[in-house]
């Protein structure tokens, strides 16, 4: 017999610690964590806010299949300047471009969010904020790559870290930038009428 998940039932679509830390910062705590494995490769002439928007959806449609009846939160971090797309660093020659491409000038970061409820409907939202950057030197950047926090990070830096030292004015949601606009994702829920169960530890799917 299958037992229908309880309606304040909440599965995080990432396996992102950052964006499971910040849902807990408000009281959140998912029952389960089940990642969505997608190509986040932008489309063609994609522009950014676009781009967040349509993974935060694919990876949230792609998880609600497996979880019916339950809530379905999934995001993604979209570091621009421009209507370029950062990527999401993986070796140090990408961390050192996107700083060098950041240094001394103002960037936006957009996070998209995307919610199925347990009827199917999805709710999802695109939240913009301007992030301004020091003009770094050659010894500031090689201090932040040895570091090796830019290591998968949009942009190739993680705010929340030692990059906060580098960052000079931000114009917006601090937790949009370290991977989940709080404000955005606690009006969403408590719209839909979603009760946090009590905290406990969320299982792997």
């Amino acid at each position: 017999m299958t037992v229908a998940p309880a309606p304040n039932t909440l599965v995080l679509a990432s396996a992102s610690p950052r964006r499971l830390d910040l849902l807990r910062q408000i009281g959140i705590d998912p029952a389960s964590i089940d990642p969505a494995d997608l190509d986040e490769t932008p489309l063609r002439d994609e522009l950014p806010a676009r781009h967040a928007a349509r993974l935060a959806a694919e990876k949230a449609a792609l998880v609600a299949a497996r979880h019916a009846g339950s809530h379905v939160l999934a995001a993604d971090t979209v570091v621009a300047c421009g209507r370029r797309i950062l990527p999401k660093a993986e070796t140090e020659q990408q961390a050192r471009a996107c700083l060098k491409l950041l240094s001394g000038r103002r960037h936006r970061v957009f996070g998209g969010v995307a919610l199925v409820l347990p009827d199917g409907r999805t709710l999802d939202r695109v939240v913009q904020t301007a992030v301004t950057f020091k003009v770094l030197s050659h010894e500031e950047t090689e201090d932040y790559i040895a570091s090796n926090e830019w290591h998968g990070k949009a942009g190739g830096y993680a705010i929340q870290g030692r990059a906060a030292a580098l960052i000079r004015w931000i114009g917006g949601s601090y937790s949009n930038v370290v991977g989940l606009p709080l404000f955005e994702v606690s009006n969403m829920l408590r719209g839909v009428g979603f009760v946090p169960a009590a905290a406990q530890s969320p299982t792997l799917s």
